[in-house]
């Protein structure tokens, strides 16, 4: 499962970082203050820093959404890539998508590195419908749609589809569902309209699943309804609870420390 990380927004201070350039003083040459609070270290500029603790707390950033820290990531990459890089993280900037996310480090030697970050186990239900978000938006953009919308319901039914035919607690099912729902558009994999029953897909959803973690989610899936997949494609390794699934979101989803 691929994975896409998220930070606790009360684990980590993104406050505390110093820059390796110093303010720039005022018209007077004195070095202006950018003391945010008592006994404040810190030499970024209060707009970067706002900028570094947004990366910190959400799972990713966009121009859509996040318009103001967007502009100030990419007036600042090299600074806040630094900052993100003395906490272990990686920054990755999707500019066609305007989609921006910190990732976890790997080093050179392949030795495991600090993480503020722990995994979670996604539900099956939660892998089915982003399978289906990704290929919906594939399918959408195809014929020419750059926004494309998903109903509530149409999720509720394509999980339904997807269960074994020997699946007997239906109102557990529905409930797993709902619940899947409300953590996709948590994570912003899901947007929010003014209708409570319909959501935007969010394009971070292509980015996260390409077309082979595509096809290997598939193939898990189908394997864990008893069915066999079409194709030579590799099953995903799983664990042995049922609602236990391959890691999907390395970068995204990752949850909270």
């Amino acid at each position: 499962m691929t994975d896409v990380a998220a930070i606790d927004e009360d684990s980590v201070d993104p406050l505390d970082f110093l820059s390796e350039d110093p303010p720039a003083g005022d018209e007077d040459g004195a070095e202006s203050s950018l003391s945010m609070f008592e006994s404040d270290a810190s030499t970024l500029f209060p707009d970067q820093r706002r900028c570094l603790h947004a990366l910190l707390k959400h799972r990713y950033l966009s121009a859509e959404r996040h318009l103001d820290h967007w502009q100030v990531l990419l007036a600042n990459e090299d600074v806040i890539r630094g900052r993100l890089n003395e906490l272990f993280f990686e920054l990755f900037i999707d500019r066609d998508h305007q989609i921006a996310f910190k990732r976890q480090a790997v080093s050179e030697t392949g030795d495991p590195l600090p993480s503020l970050l722990r995994d979670v186990s996604h539900t099956k239900e939660e892998t089915i419908m982003m399978v289906y978000l990704r290929q919906r938006l594939f399918s959408q953009r195809q014929e020419g749609e750059d926004v494309v919308f998903v109903d509530r319901q149409t999720l509720l039914d394509e999980v339904a589809d997807q269960r074994p035919e020997h699946t007997t607690h239906r109102a557990m099912d529905q409930k797993r569902a709902l619940k899947a729902i409300d953590g996709l558009a948590t994570a912003g994999l899901l947007l929010k309209t003014a209708d409570p029953d319909r959501f935007r897909i969010s394009p971070i959803i292509e980015i996260l699943m390409p077309v082979e973690k595509l096809r290997t989610l598939w193939t898990w899936l189908m394997e864990q309804n008893g069915t066999t997949p079409e194709g030579d494609g590799d099953g995903a390794d799983t664990d042995d609870e049922d609602d236990d699934e391959p890691d999907l979101l390395t970068e995204l989803g990752k949850d909270n420390a």
